[in-house]
């Protein structure tokens, strides 16, 4: 199987979830999707995420970002644990889990998106089995993969830095630009390389020109 690189087709699958059946590609549809993974069920560190995304459904959602879980555990666990997510809620809120979350207890779907961990002889079930580790996959409409994450079991992860990068990737295509070092939405951007001085006088009016290959703009997106 060839390895998952940026700009790989994300693989299509069939799967059972906490909403029922999907097939992944016609379930994506005309969004973004995030898919994150987690470890197992009833888990401590996961626990805390997923109440986390689902917090911030609404900053996803007006992305047009579709978010989706994995776990390698069997869907009757998922329903049991989303009580317990939803109960713990999050440091800033009660949480409502309405988003889907795989269940991928033969590790199918973790084989076919290499998140298993095979490093670590400690992060295994009672088979043995690996569990994943914490990945994510940005996933554009084309289903195409631009961005890839992985993060420790220990290590939960920060989705301020993921919906930043959705933000950068949606701008970039729109508007022909890069982001630069710690950009968040607000601040100047770097008019891409493909883009002629000539162009950018019509494009970006008030860019500048630092170095012959490095130029930044304002940009006022909603």
């Amino acid at each position: 199987m060839p390895a998952l690189r940026l700009g790989s087709i994300a693989p299509d699958f069939e799967a059972q979830t906490t909403k029922g059946a999907i097939k992944f590609h016609d379930w994506i549809g005309d969004s973004w999707a995030v898919l994150f993974s987690h470890p197992a069920d009833f888990t401590p560190v996961c626990t805390t995420e997923l109440a986390e995304v689902a917090r911030r459904a609404p900053d996803f959602a007006k992305r047009n970002v579709k978010v989706i879980g994995l776990s390698a555990n069997p869907l009757n666990d998922h329903d049991k644990w989303v009580q317990d997510i939803n109960e713990y809620g999050c440091k800033y809120a009660p949480t409502n889990v309405q988003f889907p979350i795989i269940a991928d207890p033969d590790r199918k779907i973790s084989e076919l998106y290499d998140m298993l961990d095979a490093q670590d002889p400690t992060n295994r079930d009672a088979k043995g089995i690996p569990f994943t580790v914490r990945t994510v996959f940005v996933i554009d409409p084309k289903k195409i993969i631009r961005l890839t994450l992985s993060y420790p079991a220990s290590t939960g992860r920060n989705f301020d830095e993921i919906l930043r990068v959705v933000d950068s990737l949606q701008i970039g295509d729109k508007y022909r630009v890069t982001t630069p070092v710690n950009w968040k939405k607000g601040d100047d951007v770097i008019v891409h390389p493909s883009v002629s001085n000539e162009e950018a006088k019509t494009l970006f009016p008030d860019f500048t020109i630092h170095k012959p290959y490095l130029r930044t703009t304002p940009l006022t997106v909603e």
